[in-house]
């Protein structure tokens, strides 16, 4: 659940690296985690080979607490470093990333984004053969799925393991000599591949591969896995026909604008949709502001096509970000004007335009709404970046019950007298997919319709029964 915080949570970020002869790559994978921070805050991690010895490093926090200088000077051939929002296990240490374990080839270490929603089932197949487990995350029960297979040879492990599982997965294995990496058939978590000096490197996001300085060179495939070592780069497919269906919330939200996922760059997708909602839902009003940081691009682009001047309407507490600590209930929707302050001479006496990227539980635009008001805004007229979010997500973003999702027990005009809106209006799912200019997507959130079904007995689907 999203514990009161009126947004959905990231997911999880990986990154690897594999070169050719030993080199400081313990640091390169830091500040591929480092722009990956976004995707998770709550426990960062990085495992190591150089070939004869894995060297681990993880704990709680963000990537810049966790590790220290000495293991940043480590020499290696290849790395993987993992930064996690738990979606399945709780924020403990034991769950941080990437895991490790010996078996019966030598050391493995594996970091996984997305969610198995047979995990529970193949689980608990594995502990009636005997299989302990030491966490509480869905990654392991990939980990020992390999381990068990091991006879057979790391890539066919590999390939059997994954075919147990169901869901959505972007996942990098490290052995003592080989980076393996996985998409599931559906392509539903993103992943990269980019070139360095002497090796290659894989991300969930592009923007990973600026910060060291590598080159992209395309997206994994859905369905692919790519196996790299001393005798190159090598791939297969897990299945004979796969189809892209990225996470759209990766493109309205969770996604570093200045990334490039599946052919489409997120910015230019983020002005689009502006675009696309100013053309689906006009309005007269004086002065467009964005949400920051998640709505200030669609914000520019309905300014753009609707000529209505773009201004910045609240200040962020750059101090704060993503990891400020919730108070508790009665004090929690104060906590939003400690993260986003007015400026008031750009709405005073104006007729306002708000976007935002989405509307979760309605808690955050209501105070919204509210400071601007207060601020001196004739009108406040919210327009909301994507479509209505009536469904949870299996797929690796934390959401809470249906109950709570203010788009699946309310109509738009209830939404928009709940949260004090002169009007309201949300991106249609026809205009989402003309702003992706594709037309595969994984809306489950907005339809209830999904790549991979979904578990029945999955109770944050249902309403909670005292409703």
């Amino acid at each position: 659940m999203l514990n009161g915080v009126d947004k959905f949570k990231e997911e999880c970020g990986v990154f690897g690296i594999y070169v050719n002869e030993e080199k400081t790559i313990a640091s390169s994978v830091y500040y591929g985690l480092f722009a990956l921070q976004h995707r998770g805050q709550e426990s960062a991690g990085i495992a190591l080979t150089t070939g004869s010895d894995f060297i681990v490093s993880k704990d709680v926090g963000l990537v810049s607490d966790v590790f220290d200088e000495d293991f940043l000077n480590i020499k290696g051939i290849a790395a993987i470093g993992h930064v996690r929002y738990s979606t399945t296990g709780g924020s403990r240490a034991e769950n941080a990333q990437p895991l490790f374990s010996k078996y019966k080839l030598g050391n493995i270490a594996i970091a996984h984004n997305g969610n198995l929603v047979n995990a529970d089932i193949v689980r608990e197949l594995l502990e009636d053969a005997g299989v302990i487990f030491q966490t509480t995350i869905d990654t392991e029960v990939v980990l020992n799925l390999i381990a068990r297979a091991a006879r057979k040879g790391i890539e066919r492990a590999v390939f059997d393991a994954m075919q147990a599982v169901k869901g959505s997965y972007s996942i990098l294995i490290l052995t003592d000599d080989k980076l393996i990496a996985v998409r599931d058939p559906h392509g539903i978590r993103p992943l990269c591949l980019g070139k360095i000096d002497g090796g290659y490197v894989l991300s969930s996001e592009s923007c990973a591969f600026d910060a060291i300085g590598a080159e992209f060179v395309r997206d994994v495939e859905p369905g692919e896995i790519i196996i790299i070592d001393k005798e190159g780069i090598k791939s297969f497919k897990l299945v004979e026909k796969t189809k892209l269906e990225t996470c759209a919330f990766e493109y309205i939200y969770f996604a570093r604008p200045d990334s490039f996922m599946d052919g489409i760059s997120v910015y230019e997708s983020r002005l689009r949709a502006g675009e696309e909602l100013f053309k689906e839902s006009s309005v007269d009003a004086d002065v467009v502001i964005g949400v920051p940081d998640s709505g200030t691009f669609a914000a520019v682009g309905f300014s753009n096509a609707s000529k209505i001047p773009y201004s910045i309407g609240f200040i962020k507490n750059k101090y704060i970000g993503r990891t400020f600590i919730e108070p508790k209930s009665q004090l929690r929707e104060r906590a939003v004007s400690i993260k986003l302050n007015p400026l008031k001479t750009n709405v005073e006496g104006k007729r306002v335009v708000l976007i935002d990227d989405s509307i979760v539980r309605g808690t955050t635009m209501r105070r919204l709404i509210d400071i601007l008001r207060k601020s001196g805004a004739k009108e406040v007229h919210v327009r909301i970046a994507s479509p209505k979010v009536a469904y949870p997500c299996y797929f690796g973003i934390d959401t809470p019950y249906r109950s709570q999702l203010i788009g699946a027990v309310k109509s738009v005009e209830e939404i928009g007298r709940e949260i004090g809106a002169d009007s309201l209006a949300f991106l249609s799912i026809e205009g989402l997919l003309k702003a992706l200019n594709k037309e595969s997507f994984c809306l489950g959130c907005f339809s209830g319709t999904y790549p991979v079904s979904a578990p029945l007995e999955i109770d944050k689907f249902q309403f909670e029964r005292n409703e």
